[in-house]
């Protein structure tokens, strides 16, 4: 059973939802926030950034900097950029991304079941971070950005998604990197009828999103303990449900600045005892599992995996991300700890072949690897073995906005 709850978002006004309606503001360059922050007073940056525009200094992630993104919050509330749902609905979300429909539905996620494990997980949280979106959701009180949650394909629900974007939306417009945005409130009848489909489903699987789920759980724990829990919508957090089927599983690829003192032609020696490699004649992706490309000091390679290295038993050990750390990163690279080592970085499969190929080009890294995506059969099977995925594994799409439906934790 997955249980979902319907909530008095509170939602950007019509004629401003294109305004107000934002990605994270870690997504963009600086420059590029501090262009956003100055041309547009209504975007939600504006909360998470209370201090623009003032002579207030606070430190990052200080209760004083919550309290400031609190009192902004309450500002857009006041002057009547955000306004509050009378009745509690579930929220159908459509975005289309280069042809590529995405459509879910907005709603509560339990914590209970994020608790027991219907809500299943394959990434590890950082205890710091955890701790501190805990403290900033008891201080802001509410949910922004949607944790994505995925669930296995249920005819029933498809039917109900088509039946109610058949109607004309309650916003609908599009950012200017050209991806379109669609929202529909359904009526408390249709918000039944759709829990009601939900139940049916044996478990969600978190796609993105595992410090967000983990800090609302947190934060239940949190006010249990010092006896403040006193608001039923404590009991979920704010999700995106959507078919596991409509997701779109990008790799992450790896750069790294160093050989570890080897010269190229031992590199390439070392890398036999675990691949067949071959010359390409320019840049290219994998074309299926167990195959990687590599760019080596601006010369192309494709790398297929010996049998030797495949773990096929093991829900982890058979993952090309993990294949790479044990076969390369580690043993031939010296990177032990991909978190924390300042010679590897990652970039995500959105990003184009060419944009990958000139970071080494240019000299900044000596050698790059491109990954076959995972697929979601992989991302569940280590999610039900209740095991870890390696830091940067997938790269999920869609990628949701903030302040388009916002949870009211303290209701």
């Amino acid at each position: 059973m997955t249980k979902i709850a319907p909530f008095k978002a509170l939602r950007p006004v019509r004629d401003k939802v294109h305004l107000v309606a934002t990605r994270p503001y870690y997504s963009y360059k600086k420059n590029v926030l501090k262009a956003k922050l100055e041309d547009n007073p209504f975007t939600f940056l504006r909360i998470i950034n209370p201090e623009f525009g003032t002579t207030v200094k606070t430190k990052p992630n200080s209760v004083e900097r919550f309290n400031l993104v609190s009192e902004k919050y309450a500002e857009f509330i006041e002057e009547g950029i955000l306004i509050k749902d009378q009745e509690a609905h579930l929220y159908v979300y459509r975005q289309t991304k280069d042809g590529h429909e995405f459509t879910g539905i907005v709603a509560g996620a339990s914590v209970q079941e994020y608790e027991d494990d219907f809500i299943k997980k394959h990434e590890a949280t950082l205890t710091s971070r955890e701790a501190m979106f805990t403290n900033y959701l008891d201080i802001v009180g509410y949910n922004a950005e949607p944790v994505l949650l995925s669930y296995p394909h249920e005819q029933a629900i498809d039917d109900l998604l088509m039946k109610y974007t058949a109607a004309r939306p309650e916003y609908e417009f599009t950012t200017t990197d050209r991806i379109k945005h669609e929202l529909w409130v359904l009526t408390v009848q249709d918000s039944a009828s759709m829990i009601k489909a939900f139940e049916k489903l044996p478990a969600a699987y978190i796609a993105d999103g595992h410090h967000r789920s983990a800090s609302s759980a947190g934060l239940k724990k949190h006010r249990q303990s010092q006896g403040t829990s006193q608001f039923p919508n404590e009991d979920y957090f704010l999700a995106y449900f959507i078919d596991e089927n409509r997701l779109k599983i990008l790799e992450f690829n790896r750069l790294v600045k160093t050989l570890n003192n080897l010269t190229k032609e031992e590199f390439l020696q070392k890398l036999e005892d675990s691949f067949v490699i071959s010359t390409l004649i320019g840049s290219s992706k994998p074309s299926h599992e167990h195959q990687m490309t590599m760019c080596l000091e601006g010369k192309w390679f494709e790398l297929n995996c010996k049998p030797s290295i495949i773990d096929e038993n093991h829900p982890v050990r058979c993952l090309d991300a993990e294949i790479l750390t044990q076969a390369v990163l580690t043993p031939i690279l010296g990177i032990y700890d991909l978190k924390t080592d300042e010679n590897i970085e990652f970039i995500s499969g959105a990003e184009t072949i060419e944009s990958f190929e000139d970071k080494i080009v240019k000299g900044k890294f000596k050698v790059g690897f491109v990954l076959y995506p995972a697929s979601m059969d992989q991302v569940k099977k280590v999610a039900d073995a209740q095991l870890i995925m390696p830091p940067k594994s997938t790269w999920v799409e869609p990628k949701m906005r903030s302040g388009l439906t916002i949870y009211n934790i303290n209701e």
